[in-house]
């Protein structure tokens, strides 16, 4: 699963590493979740649509699944949160629902983040 950043950095095209590494991954093995399509549609119309990213990131959804926040995520997201809480562990609402995702969908979330290391004992992590 990967997160905003990691889309966000290749709807930008410059980073051939990145880029060389997710060639390597069957497609069928990428997915994102609906929160970082979400962020991704924020930061379009932030920016007034442009038509080169608005077209990247249609190229891009072509390529993965959007796999849809539901029930079992939320309950998860819950559980989680109050976890990580309890041991002073905080992240952006917004990046804790994408590792709940990753969580309750036995997901490796691929990420540019190093905050979340501080969850490895219950997230899969790949920073990339």
């Amino acid at each position: 699963m990967l997160d905003t950043k990691v889309v966000s950095h290749m709807m930008q095209g410059r980073d051939a590493d990145l880029l060389a590494r997710l060639t390597q991954l069957p497609v069928s093995q990428v997915v994102i979740s609906s929160i970082t399509l979400a962020e991704l549609e924020y930061g379009l119309h932030r920016k007034g649509q442009p038509v080169r990213l608005k077209n990247a990131m249609a190229q891009i959804l072509l390529r993965m699944d959007v796999l849809p926040w539901d029930e079992s995520v939320a309950r998860c997201y819950g559980e989680l949160c109050a976890t990580l809480e309890a041991r002073g562990i905080n992240f952006s609402d917004l990046d804790m629902m994408i590792a709940a995702h990753a969580v309750a969908v036995d997901a490796t979330l691929v990420s540019r983040d190093r905050a979340f290391t501080q969850a490895a004992d219950r997230l899969r992590l790949e920073v990339w």
